[in-house]
């Protein structure tokens, strides 16, 4: 923080603690932050690191359980807030200090039209009237980029779009001016698009305001763009604090550049390295080492870090740093390693040497000897005589999904029948054995719904689809047991795909006994197998899902998954909803996995990087079309689709010098209902040339190595605009 900056926030020493029976459990510990006006500064660390609870604290908002331990002292504007009452707090909720939380659906009232909820928190804050008050929510609304404003005050919240939904919430938090604004992963659950345009709004409009603001995430891509100062979190102390340009550039804690090296970046592939990642699980709350919190996982650790809790030091250049060993950290970035890594080779634990960068075990892994114990596993087998890489596995034609709609009254008594949603819209797409193709594209896109046709939990309007050299049917119901057997998914949220009833073991021998009719014993024999193949010990095997992390969750999915012994899993977000570290050890995984059974992925996500990395080809939707279709390593790189321009452009690279020209898409998609004439994206295209865009559909243009683009601009000029050797004006 600069000399200049006044602090509006100091905090200092403070502990919170939260009551479990009849045990005061200590979740946050000597924590530590100054903030001043204007500034933004970043909290990150995976999840139980404390974030959310530091927020909550800042707030003087604690649940009932929760409480500040003596000592601590936490500043804001020359006022004590642990001596504030309830109803002294509300008023500097009112006004002063604002909120913005992860889940902007769960904040908002779904009974009370927007508009008046917003209304309500301006009039508790300054008492306005309604017509000054109106006016002063349509600016606002203006300010946070609300298409017709007017409109969206006379809707319910769940009649907007996840990225609306946030964008009022940030409006009902700005409005009234606060000094403090304290944002809890505001931006996790959004697509990149719409990220990239929310990130602008909150770094103008705090330019503008001259607010503080405290950004929580796990997103290093976000901080690093976003950020100036950042504080690293881990099992509720801070690792280290500094400017996000030293942070990145570097890291002077082994956890931060855990954390940093987690990330895939932009044009990183399965095939050159493998994404690094940190062994084991944060401590338990109740059985805090003595040492240093981070030893178990720690590739520096010496017996001094187990000994001895290691002090907050404050370095030369003002940084914060709580490690024994951060000297020998004082080096640039290792290079990435090979991703040719054994999946089961067992962690050789090396006291003085770091790790992160060279290659290293999962760090799930388990031991060869208890591996030997487990019987062998047969996957990649065949249906019909085997499926060799490069063969065409799944062949998609014209596939279509068209949900009708009920008839409104005008409708009626006009007797009109409703334009259908047309979601998926003659999609043609292929996929070869042993391969993964991703699929991208923002919420509404029609990538799920494509997903679930493929599963059988829809069934199409129209189109085909040949699976394993059958023509497959409509539904789950109507297909054979070989089928199904072939075929899996992992979903986006393993802890409501996994039977909270069912123990690890009853999860994964139940498809091992249904779909591949092994005995009980046999199935209970493989099902261990199983874990060792996605490196989870057999004593896994008796847990049930409340008793395992998101990580260790997700490989119980992933070994439900593949206890059938498909041919194609389809991964719906799989990952995204993991933190770093989990991620890269999921991927690393999956990665590995298809190494050695040749199994094929369809990858679903908004995240490019994660699907850059793991893809072998990319398809890009949007509104129910395929618009790019091309190899991977093509995507990031000129010609590529306008909307694939779009969303490369928005990724959020975690490296505070790497500077892209963003083009933001601030519109929504249109609806599905009733869709553009011409070319769907010519309402939102940066780059449309003209009528033609809105009236004739685009042709499919070819470019090297089969990349299909969908648009009327020649390849040679998009490749010429992209590259920035002609301007965006020019192109015709």
């Amino acid at each position: 923080m600069s000399a200049t900056c006044q602090n509006l926030l100091e905090v200092d020493n403070l502990t919170i603690s939260y009551r479990v029976e009849d045990q005061w459990i200590p979740a946050v510990r000597d924590f530590r932050l100054q903030l001043g006006r204007g500034e933004i500064v970043g909290l990150v660390g995976e999840s139980g690191s404390g974030k959310s609870t530091v927020a909550l604290a800042l707030m003087h908002y604690l649940s009932s359980n929760g409480r500040v331990e003596s000592g601590g002292r936490l500043q804001f504007d020359d006022e004590d807030l642990l001596r504030k009452s309830n109803a002294e707090m509300r008023q500097l909720w009112a006004k002063r200090i604002k909120f913005v939380p992860q889940n902007a659906a769960a904040a908002l009232n779904p009974s009370i039209k927007i508009g008046r909820q917003v209304m309500e928190a301006l009039k508790a804050a300054e008492g306005i009237d309604d017509h000054d008050g109106y006016t002063r929510m349509m600016r606002m609304f203006h300010d946070v980029n609300l298409v017709d404003p007017e409109r969206v005050a006379e809707r319910y919240p769940h009649e907007l779009s996840g990225g609306m939904q946030q964008r009022v919430t940030i409006a009902m938090a700005l409005i009234s001016n606060p000094e403090l604004l304290i944002m809890d992963e505001p931006t996790t659950g959004l697509d990149v698009t719409t990220e990239a345009v929310i990130l602008d709004l909150v770094r103008g409009l705090i330019a503008e305001r001259d607010t503080g603001v405290v950004y929580i995430t796990h997103n290093l891509g976000v901080v690093a763009q976003l950020c100036e100062r950042v504080l690293v979190l881990y099992a509720g102390e801070i690792m280290e604090e500094a400017s996000v340009l030293d942070l990145f550039e570097h890291p002077r804690h082994p956890y931060t550049l855990g954390l940093i090296s987690s990330v895939p970046k932009p044009g990183q592939s399965k095939s050159a390295a493998q994404l690094q990642s940190i062994p084991g699980n944060p401590p338990s709350l109740t059985q805090i080492p003595g040492g240093c919190v981070f030893a178990e996982r720690c590739p520096l650790v010496v017996d001094l870090c187990r000994e001895r809790k290691p002090p907050l030091e404050t370095l030369d250049d003002g940084r914060l740093v709580r490690c024994h060993r951060w000297k020998e950290l004082s080096q640039p970035l290792p290079p990435t390693p090979s991703r040719r890594v054994c999946v089961h080779a067992t962690p050789k634990h090396q006291g003085g040497g770091a790790t992160y960068g060279r290659p290293r075990p999962d760090p799930y892994a388990i031991p060869a000897a208890e591996q030997a114990k487990s019987p062998p596993i047969a996957m990649g087998g065949d249906l019909e005589g085997g499926w060799r890489a490069g063969q065409t596995l799944m062949q998609v034609s014209n596939l279509n999904k068209h949900f009708p709609v009920e008839r409104n009254l005008r409708e009626i008594l006009g007797r009109l029948e409703p334009s259908p949603i047309r979601a998926v819209d003659g999609v043609d797409l292929q996929l070869r054995a042993g391969q993964t193709l991703g699929l991208v594209g923002e919420s509404g896109s029609g990538k799920t719904t494509l997903a679930r046709l493929i599963i059988g939990l829809e069934e199409r309007s129209g189109g085909a689809l040949h699976l394993l050299g059958m023509d497959v049917r409509n539904s789950v119901r109507e297909r054979s047991q070989d089928v199904l057997s072939k075929l899996q998914m992992v979903f986006q949220n393993p802890q409501n795909s996994l039977n909270p009833y069912l123990s690890v073991r009853q999860a994964i021998r139940r498809p091992l006994m249904k779909l591949r009719g092994l005995s009980p014993e046999a199935a209970d024999a493989e099902a261990l197998a199983l874990l060792a193949r996605v490196n989870l010990r057999a004593e896994y095997a008796e847990r049930y899902p409340d008793e395992l992390s998101g990580g260790e969750k997700q490989r119980v999915a992933i070994a439900r998954a593949f206890a059938s012994d498909p041919d194609l899993i389809i991964c719906d977000e799989a990952v995204s909803a993991l933190d770093v570290s989990v991620q890269s050890a999921v991927l690393n995984l999956l990665a590995a996995l298809q190494d050695d059974h040749g199994s094929a992925y369809l990858f679903i996500s908004h995240n490019l990087s994660v699907v850059g990395y793991l893809a072998d080809t990319i398809a890009v939707m949007y509104l129910g079309q395929l618009f790019e279709v091309g190899e991977a390593r093509e995507l990031f790189q000129p010609p590529y689709h306008p909307y694939t321009e779009a969303l490369v452009s928005a990724i959020p690279v975690p490296d505070p010098l790497h500077s892209t020209e963003r083009i933001l898409l601030s519109d929504d998609l249109p609806s599905a209902q009733n869709l553009p004439s011409g070319c769907r994206f010519h309402t939102r295209c940066p780059r449309k040339i003209g009528e033609i865009c809105e009236t004739d559909e685009p042709p499919w243009r070819q470019g090297d190595a089969g990349h299909l683009i969908r648009c009327h601009i020649p390849l040679e000029e998009l490749t010429a605009a992209q590259s920035g050797l002609i301007p965006l004006d020019e192109v015709d």
